[in-house]
């Protein structure tokens, strides 16, 4: 039996399909590079956004036509799924699962010996109200990564926060963060077998907490440099504290983590970035609104004001920092003078990247119930004049780095140029004009090769890269 995984959403979604990926191969699935080759495809999709769900349906026209050749052909869809939704589609696929609980349809049904087809009760039979125990198992899941040198780790699932447009405590529950054991040991196998990136992921990473009362991990935390006795109280271990702990494993490694929440970005988060060598300038921060009472409307607990005053804290501890950020135009009632706002608060932050969304209402979300009164032509154009100003603010901080030396880790060689990315995630191309080069220092030969360090000098700047050349 042959098995083809389509991933749609955020690095969460695709750590799922990791997960996913692990179990069918375990059923002695073998993985296609073509779908319409598959005798099963799971469509790990996500309900943020309209635009996705309606990709989603708009694929099952294609979907039919393999059924047509390939009457074994089921077709699972899972991922975030609003209940809106899966009536919608449990009307064109063989079965929809939640996310929580893919893991006990997969045991149960390959136990059985077959994908089971679309049965209502089949689904239900699986569901746990609070998705506890499910969150539990599928975190257990030692993950098929996709690539050998860079890797998803997720440490927490769900969110508390009910931002009044976002979906996501609807079909991924309230927050659990995964036991400290588990997360350390995942790490550092994946650092002893060479992996130089770990990606810490959570839909709201900075707002771990794990009550913990294994004297293991209070005894590693207590002997943590720059972590003093009386800033711990041998109970909870919180972010920042995990992070100690992760940059304290052996290892020449980079950790990222995504995504954080204003509202739980603290004073204590930031020094710790800073203070831990290996933990990457890259802050990834959500702001969303300019606007004060806009922000009060998406439920999202903080002002601009205090957003800047986030951005300014973290430039002070780490001020060689990039920091990225997520932005709604045209929720429901944005004005033209509050959007103004928001785009005074990008021209001050003065952002690296900044990911503009058109809001979409999405059925079952409190925004859903407001009037949706901003065309989608000025959303359009609200979104084009956000990107000119994105566009000067990342040239203005990417040419602070040209003349620099930097350390990259390579992504992927294609032809004769190098792409890699920095430590702050800038993306960087270097023209190859060798194979190999010599190391200056030592007189070494040293290989160039996917998924290693590599000193470069940055040569050129736009605003959405850097261009350099072997040092």
């Amino acid at each position: 039996m042959k098995y083809y995984i389509k991933t749609y959403g955020c690095q969460m979604n695709h750590s799922d399909s990791e997960r996913i990926a692990s179990v069918l191969e375990a059923a002695e699935y073998e993985k296609v590079l073509l779908e319409d080759k598959a005798d099963l495809i799971v469509i790990n999709m996500c309900s943020v956004r309209k635009s996705a769900v309606d990709r989603v349906a708009g694929n099952f026209k294609r979907y039919k036509k393999y059924k047509k050749k390939n009457q074994n052909l089921k077709i699972v869809l899972t991922g975030c799924v609003l209940e809106s939704d899966r009536e919608r589609f449990e009307k064109l696929f063989d079965l929809v699962v939640d996310i929580k609980d893919m893991n006990s349809w997969l045991h149960s049904s390959h136990r059985s010996g077959a994908v089971e087809p679309k049965y209502k009760s089949f689904a239900n039979r699986f569901h746990s109200p609070t998705g506890l125990w499910s969150q539990q198992s599928y975190f257990k899941i030692k993950p098929n990564y996709k690539s050998k040198f860079s890797a998803y780790v997720p440490i927490m699932t769900g969110c508390n926060n009910f931002c009044s447009y976002c979906v996501v405590p609807y079909t991924r529950g309230r927050e659990y963060s995964r036991p400290v054991e588990e997360i350390l040991d995942e790490i550092a196998k994946l650092v002893k077998k060479g992996y130089k990136e770990i990606i810490l992921l959570g839909q709201n990473v900075n707002s771990y907490q794990l009550n913990c009362e294994s004297k293991i991990i209070n005894q590693k935390l207590l002997a943590t440099d720059n972590l003093a006795i009386g800033q711990f109280d041998n109970k909870t271990i919180d972010f920042p504290n995990l992070l100690k702990l992760i940059n304290n494993i052996p290892g020449d490694f980079w950790i990222r983590f995504l995504t954080s929440h204003p509202k739980d970005m603290t004073e204590k988060l930031i020094k710790t970035v800073a203070e831990c060598e290996k933990v990457t300038p890259y802050i990834h921060l959500a702001f969303q609104s300019g606007d004060n009472e806009i922000l009060k409307k998406m439920n999202r607990k903080y002002t601009a004001e205090h957003f800047l005053d986030l951005v300014k804290i973290i430039r002070k501890y780490i001020p060689n920092v990039a920091i990225t950020t997520d932005v709604i135009v045209g929720f429901p009632t944005e004005t033209e003078e509050q959007f103004q706002k928001t785009a005074g608060v990008m021209k001050k932050a003065k952002f690296d990247m900044v990911y503009i969304n058109k809001y979409s209402p999405r059925v079952g979300t409190v925004s859903a119930k407001l009037e949706d009164n901003v065309s989608w032509k000025e959303k359009k154009k609200r979104e084009n004049i956000l990107t000119g100003i994105l566009k000067r603010t990342a040239l203005e901080n990417n040419q602070k780095y040209i003349g620099k030396i930097q350390e990259i880790l390579i992504d992927k060689i294609d032809g004769n140029f190098i792409y890699g990315k920095t430590k702050s995630f800038k993306s960087v191309r270097i023209e190859l004009k060798i194979k190999n080069i010599s190391d200056s220092a030592s007189g070494q030969e040293l290989k160039i090769k996917e998924g290693k360090f590599l000193k470069i000098k940055i040569t050129q700047a736009s605003a959405w890269g850097l261009k350099g050349k072997i040092k």
